[in-house]
């Protein structure tokens, strides 16, 4: 039987919520990452003994991230390009942008309050459980939750990250986990952008609330202290308080799954590949001489706007030459794009040094690390010459035919 929780209480210190689930008592505690009054909550939660286990909001890999902090320098770039996760790689350096930046202006390292939980757990020797789902997942379902024709909103959001100068006081980040504020705001949230708010805030809820029943078995612990962000508090204690509707394994099995991208996406390119062969063909058929045009038209508006992208990446003059013979013939084979040819060129003309890897968090905080950091302008050279194939092949497809029907 699970007893009523006691609700936030705005301006009293840390949002503290506390309910009984089963056998086990478990005390929600809403925090900022960039907080310092979150870190010393912590802190003092644990010091009270009162706890026999701890719940951070971290998935195995930001868990990794935390306590290895030197993983980045062990990165292998050319398995990420290998395995098509460049442009997931440069989205986590992005969204770590700007909570980077006001931890520095706070002078307080970003997640504060997870290193204090995870130091605290294992002085005291307490499980530290990790009950957030993995972020490449959230990324994922956040990517194929929105029509193909606004996912350029989301990797504006991502630049606008970086580009970001704005200045924030820490009296603005504690006003931002009192309850009213963030309930008006997460509201106004959840009706102006459900396609985002659904996989970003919702179904963490969810899936964080399956994680705590799972650990909340008889038994098992007497009192759990899950440190969550504070956006996160009203949604997890609400389902907490909720009849589960699935076995928690269910809600996260099912809360895990990649949804498989929509057809349309994939057969486009293909169609284009099609319709640019096809056009080739009536070129040549009518006279030689228009079939080469064709193929001189395709050749230098898509290599040219390639190597433009990797020229704006700064890339090395000889992965911009690279870029400008890759584009027109990969861009006739989807299964490869012209980015990885252009990283992978890039990475073997500047292989990074061990200092570009261990500097590669603190350097794309900045604007202009994105370009010194020999890794993180690999990861540019990927996205800017893959974005100026993108656009070339749908240039000279219109270039294409506008040639055809002037015959």
């Amino acid at each position: 039987m699970e007893a009523p929780a006691s609700s936030p209480r705005p301006g009293t210190g840390e949002p503290l919520v506390t309910l009984q689930l089963g056998g086990t008592r478990i005390t929600l505690l809403g925090t900022a990452h960039v907080s310092r009054a979150s870190a010393d909550k912590v802190r003092e939660l644990l010091d009270t003994g009162e706890y026999d286990a701890v719940a951070v909001e971290l998935c195995p890999s930001r868990h990794r991230a935390i306590v290895d902090p030197d993983a980045l320098a062990r990165m292998d770039l050319f398995q990420v390009l290998r395995e098509k996760k460049a442009a997931q790689v440069a989205a986590h350096l992005a969204l770590g942008a700007y909570q980077q930046r006001m931890a520095e202006q706070l002078d307080i390292l970003p997640g504060a309050e997870m290193r204090a939980a995870i130091e605290g757990a294992g002085r005291r020797n307490l499980p530290l459980l990790l009950i957030d789902r993995d972020i490449s997942v959230t990324l994922k379902r956040i990517y194929r939750s929105v029509p193909w024709w606004q996912r350029l909103q989301l990797i504006t959001g991502l630049l606008g990250s970086v580009l970001s100068r704005r200045r924030i006081s820490a009296e603005e980040v504690e006003r931002l986990k009192e309850g009213d504020l963030l309930q008006s705001t997460f509201t106004q949230f959840a009706e102006e952008a459900r396609a985002l708010y659904q996989p970003l805030i919702d179904e963490r809820d969810r899936y964080m609330t399956a994680r705590l029943r799972q650990e909340a078995e008889p038994g098992r612990f007497r009192h759990l202290l899950a440190i969550v962000g504070a956006g996160h508090l009203q949604g997890m204690q609400r389902y907490l308080q909720e009849p589960p509707s699935a076995p928690p394994a269910a809600v996260i099995a099912e809360l895990d799954v990649v949804p498989p991208p929509s057809f349309w996406p994939r057969a486009i390119p293909w169609l284009i590949v099609a319709l640019i062969l096809t056009g080739f063909a009536i070129g040549f058929r009518h006279s030689s001489e228009l079939g080469w045009q064709l193929v001189g038209d395709w050749v230098l508006i898509n290599g040219t706007l390639c190597a433009l992208g990797a020229l704006l990446a700064r890339a090395h003059p000889l992965t911009v030459a690279g870029a400008f013979v890759a584009a027109p013939i990969t861009s006739l084979n989807p299964t490869i794009g012209a980015g990885m040819v252009t990283a992978a060129l890039e990475t073997w003309l500047r292989r990074p040094s061990v200092g570009d890897f261990s500097r590669l968090r603190e350097d794309t905080t900045h604007f202009r690390g994105w370009w010194r950091n020999r890794v993180a302008r690999i990861l540019l050279v990927f996205l800017f010459s893959t974005l100026g194939s993108a656009a070339g092949t749908y240039l000279a497809g219109f270039r294409i035919f506008d040639r055809l029907t002037g015959f």
